[in-house]
């Protein structure tokens, strides 16, 4: 068993002499910067999957696929690697609960595992075998000290559900089919990055169960954990074994763009101060259609009982809230993208990772040096001095060969800002970081007044210098857009899961959040799009009424939406 512990790197660093500036910890910033583990097999790539994030004693434990350990946080944006064999740590979605203090996990392999000591990676097996195989599990106690087993893995079978003995935890009782996908009617079930595929049954997968106020809240994951459209549509029942209705807000989690997209097979746990989140599945799938990452949201019940979990600027920075939040307006984006679009300079470029994709906000693409060596450089220019408050680099891993984990994956790098391209200033100096950190976000302590942003290589672990996203966050010396206008929303008459929006576009804008939902004062679905003035939805309820608005942002800041338009269900 090993802790990777920040405290431990911290000396390490120090009596190294590194050089520190000056950061905050105050806002985090999706993807959750984790040090996902190359996987086993190749192609080289990372990946990290269906998190299930369990409270012990204040802390927090997320526990994923196929990571070689576990993580460990106190405060839900530091998180530290616990490696240990006691666990099967290479099997897919596991699932983990916290009952009287002792910590339940179990996978594929049918095990139960048992831990009154998380921290120490120490772990015993509860249950030897249990049930027939069972897939993508979750288990779940009610509050009468009853539990439960729901499982499913398939475009064809149910999720199932079955009651479990409380002290065994083997089976009792009878099996109960819960809910099949049904593509036809719901919009999110469809293949495909924006769900055009009606033809290809979907995968059903990853369940995970929420009770409020006597209502139990069902999540199921679709269509495909490698597409940008992956997220968890939701039913709701009085019984934990049902029979379950599908629930009016869906789907419960989405987020089919942005810097990088997906919000599925995840589970909610709550904060300190009670607050709901969901932490989901994010996908990248360049490499492999499994490279992805994992994200955190907040997720709300609203006076009504409709559980949502709000992805609106879902990979901007936001602050981790200090106290109850009581709906998505408590959450918004505490610093503005700086970077979108703005022009760059690079020491090199190698093949298609050409210098505009590193700020195109599309984890998809990056730019590439041609070495990895000590040297190589990248340059944005803002076009002006404004004033930054933050930066994320995600780095790509263009032709690496790593397998596994080995000692010595970190990157090392200088961030330096300029006014005049001449003089220039450390930002940010991690010339000596020896921390695994492949998508680094850094609050600085105090903002600062630049227009070029330069990062400089000075160690990569492998393969070249390369990175899908270097951006700046802050805030702009304008103002924010104006009012979108000329909104007007059109209902596929021949398919009622589809809805096209056409706008005006507003000069001062660099992007769009279009929030819709099934009621006009429950807006609690996003879609983000940059720099256009159209857009097809293909994710509805043919069922349902939806309300639809379009709000308009750039580094100023959000101009919300005024009118809300009504978008009539198909009559059949």
């Amino acid at each position: 068993m090993k802790i990777f512990l920040p405290s431990i790197l911290f000396i390490v660093l120090v009596l190294s002499g590194c050089k520190f500036t000056s950061f905050k910890n105050e806002t985090f910033c999706n993807p959750v910067n984790l040090s996902y583990r190359f996987q086993l097999d190749e192609p080289s790539r990372r990946e990290a999957a269906d998190p299930s994030v369990v409270c012990y004693n204040g802390d927090y434990f997320m526990f994923l696929s196929k990571s070689g350990g576990y993580y460990h946080s106190n405060n839900m944006i530091d998180w530290e690697l616990i490696e240990t064999k006691d666990l099967p740590v290479e099997e897919y979605a596991p699932t983990a609960i916290n009952i009287n203090d002792t910590v339940y996990f179990m996978a594929l392999n049918q095990k139960i595992y048992q831990s009154s000591n998380p921290i120490s990676g120490k772990w015993d097996i509860k249950n030897d075998s249990i049930y027939a195989r069972t897939f993508d599990p979750t288990i779940f106690r009610d509050e009468d000290g009853r539990m439960y087993l729901y499982h499913g893995l398939s475009a064809r079978t149910p999720i199932k559900g079955i009651e479990l003995d409380r002290e065994s935890l083997q089976p009792i009782g009878e099996e109960a089919d819960l809910l099949v996908s049904n593509r036809k009617y719901y919009g999110w079930e469809r293949r495909g990055d924006y769900n055009t595929d009606t033809k290809k049954r979907a995968w059903v997968e990853g369940a995970f169960v929420t009770k409020h106020n006597n209502k139990y809240y069902l999540h199921y994951s679709v269509p495909g954990t490698q597409f940008k459209s992956y997220g968890d549509g939701m039913y709701v029942s009085e019984n934990p074994l049902g029979p379950f209705n599908l629930a009016e807000i869906n789907p419960f989690s989405y987020k089919p763009e942005g810097f990088i997209a997906g919000a599925g097979h995840g589970s909610v746990f709550n904060d300190e101060f009670g607050n709901y989140w969901y932490a989901g599945t994010m996908t990248v799938a360049v490499k492999h259609r499994l490279e992805r990452r994992i994200g955190m949201f907040p997720a709300f019940f609203d006076e009504d009982g409709c559980f949502y979990a709000y992805t609106g600027f879902g990979d901007y920075p936001h602050a981790k809230p200090q106290g109850k939040m009581n709906s998505y307006k408590d959450y918004q984006p505490q610093y503005m993208l700086l970077s979108y679009n703005k022009p760059v300079e690079v020491s090199s470029s190698f093949n298609d990772h050409q210098k505009e994709n590193c700020v195109d906000e599309n984890i998809k693409t990056s730019w590439s040096a041609l070495s990895g060596r000590k040297g190589e450089w990248l340059m944005i220019d803002l076009e002006e001095e404004k004033d930054v408050h933050a930066l994320q680099i995600n780095f790509a891993d263009v032709d690496t060969k790593i397998l596994g984990r080995p000692q010595d994956i970190y990157y090392q790098y200088l961030i330096e800002y300029s006014n005049d391209k001449k003089n220039w200033t450390v930002l940010i100096d991690k010339t000596n970081n020896i921390q695994d950190a492949p998508h680094d976000y850094i609050e600085l302590d105090s903002s600062v007044n630049g227009r070029y942003i330069r990062i400089t290589n000075y160690k990569v672990p492998d393969g070249k210098f390369a990175i899908s996203g270097f951006r700046v966050f802050g805030f702009g010396n304008g103002k924010k857009p104006g009012i979108v206008d000329q909104l007007t929303v059109k209902r596929n008459p021949d398919d009622g899961c589809v809805v096209d929006l056409k706008w005006n576009k507003n000069p001062k804008a660099i992007g769009y959040n279009i929030r819709y939902g099934t009621n006009p004062e429950k807006l609690y679905l996003n879609y983000q799009v940059y720099d256009c003035d159209s857009l097809s939805i293909r994710s509805l309820n043919s069922k349902q009424d939806y309300y639809f608005t379009i709000d308009a942002f750039n580094e100023n800041g959000i101009t919300m939406g005024e009118d809300v338009l009504k978008s009539a269900k198909n009559i059949e």
